[in-house]
């Protein structure tokens, strides 16, 4: 993305689809994920190839205004450079797409039948090729770096107006990774290429087209306009929106530019945006609006629309075009991160990470629970869930807008195993003690190993109410009732004679949860262990 004090809303979109990537390093690809980078890809070259074809009939309307006027020397020098822009954007395109047939090709090409990508998930035979070994900085990608930036670099210089900033740049020179310990010490083929999907490649490599066209347009817009080539031509007028993106996430920012196709720098057209005004700069309407979800497909994609109208004082009076454009939103993808994935525990805090890669920077979640109380995290995506009900409803929000809902299984909390010690070893229930038996005993309960595992501070148990009585035949001969998990029982011992038996009858098992509250646990105020004295 092209550096720089202020960033376009080109360049912000640019920067969430590099973080859509990045997150791609981190999870497991789904085939839903790889169709939409697909879809992505698609719309990107498609925008490649208008861009292209507009820059070209700028060249021709240059060549035109210039014979128009005489072919006066200093004109024809104007044609001259942009005839070299046309020449170095042919030959910087040329080769990344010589690039991006090559990265098919290395990843296991595609299927003669279908077309589809083979490799669409591999990664590594792409990183041998556009990364090279480890260190090395030998893969073809270093040198794709080097061409962007010597193509900017040549641009450049054909008009004194012209300070396009670089294309392809490392992690310390990126706005949006360069205050990022993680990314910033990457360089260019790591940050766009280091375990990538081959499918998303393609998109970057597509993207990194749409910029070379960008530079190009820009450089023929300054050129045009030294020889009015720019100026609007009455005979032919034609509405153009050019969107950064048809596919864009909901909660994100849908952006686009409307302006005549033959407009001037001397036009000062009014527009407006589904009948309200906006902002004009430099005869193009800025469209800026958050893209609403809703009334998805079987594919994940909603089919939206929006209008425009450019109003322009003409000699025989206000003109006005009017456009309708189309958009799709995709569904934003949300991925749900937990240590005890197959379901919630009942009245326990579950700890949730909630990641919506798609939105990437955009993403600011909040959340709402039916069935369920939620606690907000210290980092973003995190969340408490604390089920009240055997079913639980998570609904996610960015920046106010719904998201999706979120169905989460609830589960009961597994009972505690509760076992009988004396001197820290295990009581052997079945063989029992030879008279006269133990001098203490202590009652424990055991939490489930997963459930502990999963959520440490909600398996805190303790027994806290139980009875021990020496007994012999139908009669009691003593007993004690325990508040503590130990108790002496040297006196049971000096009556204990062999036949005898002491009997454990646990009354009341407390939890504690994550907030230190205490809950009874339910079904085991009636376990009863017998310790034989032989």
């Amino acid at each position: 993305m092209a550096g720089g004090a202020k960033e376009s809303p080109r360049q912000r979109m640019i920067g969430m689809m590099y973080l859509v990537l990045t997150a791609l390093l981190a999870l497991q690809v789904s085939n839903t994920v790889l169709e939409k980078f697909i879809f992505i890809d698609e719309s990107l070259r498609h925008s490649v190839s208008t861009t292209t074809e507009t820059n070209s009939r700028s060249v021709d309307a240059i060549r035109e205004t210039v014979k128009k006027n005489g072919n006066r020397e200093r004109d024809v020098s104007i044609v001259k450079k942009a005839e070299q822009a046309r020449s170095l954007t042919s030959k910087v395109m040329k080769r990344l797409s010589d690039f991006r047939e090559e990265i098919v090709k290395v990843s296991g090409g595609k299927d003669p039948e279908t077309g589809v990508l083979l490799g669409a998930k591999d990664y590594d035979k792409q990183m041998a090729y556009t990364i090279g070994p480890e260190g090395s900085k030998k893969g073809e990608a270093y040198k794709i770096q080097k061409e962007l930036n010597d193509y900017v670099t040549e641009i450049n210089k054909l008009h004194k107006d012209l300070n396009e900033s670089s294309i392809a740049l490392d992690g310390k020179d990126h706005p949006l990774y360069k205050n990022n310990p993680e990314q910033k010490s990457k360089d260019f083929a790591y940050l766009n290429f280091d375990h990538t999907p081959a499918v998303a490649c393609l998109a970057i490599v597509s993207e990194l087209q749409s910029k070379v066209a960008r530079v190009e347009a820009k450089a023929l817009e300054v050129l045009a306009s030294e020889v009015g080539a720019d100026q609007l031509k009455f005979d032919k007028i034609v509405a153009v929106v050019k969107p950064q993106s048809q596919v864009v996430a909901a909660g994100t920012e849908y952006v686009a530019e409307m302006f005549l196709a033959a407009s001037s720098s001397g036009a000062k057209p009014e527009m407006t945006f589904n009948g309200k005004a906006i902002s004009v700069e430099g005869g193009i309407g800025q469209i800026k609006f958050k893209a609403q979800g809703g009334g998805y497909d079987k594919e994940g994609k909603a089919k939206k629309t929006w209008k425009g109208a450019i109003k322009i004082n003409t000699p025989l009076g206000d003109t006005t075009f009017e456009v309708t454009e189309e958009y799709f939103v995709a569904k934003p993808v949300v991925q749900v991160q937990s240590q005890a994935v197959s379901a919630l525990y009942y009245n326990c805090g579950n700890e949730l990470v909630v990641n919506v890669p798609a939105l990437g920077t955009a993403y600011q979640p909040s959340f709402k629970a039916n069935g369920a109380s939620v606690i907000k995290g210290s980092k973003k995506g995190e969340v408490t869930v604390v089920p009240t009900k055997g079913n639980v409803t998570l609904s996610v929000y960015s920046s106010g807008n719904k998201l999706d809902d979120i169905k989460l299984r609830v589960k009961p909390v597994p009972k505690p195993e509760i076992k009988v010690f004396s001197g820290r070893k295990p009581v052997d229930l079945r063989n029992g003690y030879t008279a006269p038996g133990p001098r203490s005993i202590e009652v424990k309960a055991i939490p489930d190993a997963d459930f502990k595992s999963f959520l440490p501070k909600d398996a805190r148990y303790k027994v806290v109410a139980w009875e021990a009585t020496l007994a012999r035949g139908k009669r009691g001969l003593a007993s004690k009732k325990v508040t503590s998990e130990t108790v002496n029982v040297s006196d049971f011992a000096a009556k204990a004679k062999s036949g005898d038996r002491i009997v454990i009858e646990i009354k009341r098992v407390m939890r504690m949860n994550f907030r230190g509250q205490t809950e009874a646990v339910k079904g085991l105020d009636d376990v009863i262990f017998t310790i034989p004295i032989n």
